[in-house]
């Protein structure tokens, strides 16, 4: 599978950027309804920014390397870019590796964080990794938002789940702004390491199959992962889960996050979490799957099985 193409990926997203500016957001006149283009023109942009037309224009066409960190600020400043957005440009502008870079190694999870996983009574819990996969988790996250032990580690991934996986978009009740998030964060993710190849294959498995991937990937949207706040669910089992959620990088490896979810006591999401605790804690309970925290298989070849789809509304 080939790599992104950062060129392309540059021109598109400086093109999104622009397309979103109307002239009076920056205090330029607008000339009435016969314009061409939605928000601002070339031109306009780069009068903004203080360079030429024709050097901007070839930084639309994909022409970044060697930009200097001020035009590069300077672009932003005039695009109204936010912090997470003036990075993944830096990303995209940046000089380009001239050899090809090692496929990463497998994703591995250290015995503590699986221990630690394990001791988070009451507590839903997993670990993500590179592309947003799923890379460890414990028994009551396997019960809340479905036994990823039974899938195959490729296909233990949050954006393929929430766009091919039926039950995983029933799931959740704010099923649009979790696509939302999870792309952007996908988004972001190719900026810094446009040359994975299997956030390729990905991206391209995703486009294929579901319309509204290929929408919200096409927007260019970036963020990084939410650090904290709520999300609302809606269990087969339980009905109704409005959980907290905390986001933590770990320090010595930054492309690793634990996620953690948990309800106020005496809430009922807190009696429903103690329920669904007591039931995977249960001999026969199938989300105690013995594969839990598969490190060994975190980077497998892509599966020849076409996945399940999910309609494009995640309904």
């Amino acid at each position: 599978m080939e790599q992104l193409d950062q060129r392309a990926e540059l021109g598109e997203f400086l093109r999104s950027r622009r397309a979103r500016l109307r002239p009076e957001d920056v205090g330029l006149p607008d000339y009435g309804r016969h314009r061409r283009v939605p928000g601002l023109r070339r031109e306009e942009l780069a009068q903004l920014a203080g360079v030429s037309v024709a050097y901007y224009t070839r930084l639309e066409q994909g022409h970044g390397q060697n930009v200097s960190a001020e035009i590069l600020d300077a672009i932003a400043r005039a695009l109204r870019l936010d912090g997470t957005e003036r990075a993944h440009l830096s990303h995209l502008a940046g000089p380009r590796p001239r050899k090809r870079r090692q496929a990463p190694r497998a994703e591995k999870v250290r015995p503590e964080l699986r221990t630690l996983l394990d001791a988070m009574d009451g507590v839903p819990a997993y670990l993500v990794g590179r592309r947003q996969d799923v890379i460890g988790w414990n028994g009551l996250a396997a019960a809340v938002f479905g036994d990823f032990g039974t899938l195959p580690a490729q296909e233990r991934n949050l954006v393929r789940l929430v766009f091919l996986d039926p039950a995983t978009a029933e799931l959740y009740a704010d099923w649009e702004c979790r696509a939302c998030e999870v792309v952007s964060n996908l988004r972001m993710y190719a900026g810094q390491y446009p040359d994975d190849e299997r956030l390729s294959a990905l991206v391209g498995e995703l486009s294929v199959k579901n319309e509204e991937f290929r929408r919200l990937w096409a927007a260019h949207t970036v963020a990084d992962n939410k650090t904290h706040g709520v999300k609302r669910l809606r269990h087969p089992l339980v009905g109704e889960l409005q959980l907290s959620f905390e986001t933590l990088a770990l320090p010595d490896d930054p492309a690793q996050f634990l996620v953690t979810y948990h309800a106020p006591p005496g809430s009922p999401s807190a009696d429903a979490l103690r329920l669904l605790a007591s039931w995977s804690a249960s001999p026969a309970a199938p989300d105690r799957a013995p594969d839990r925290t598969p490190d060994r298989a975190a980077d497998p070849a892509p599966e020849s099985a076409p996945p399940r789809e999910v309609p494009a509304s995640g309904s």
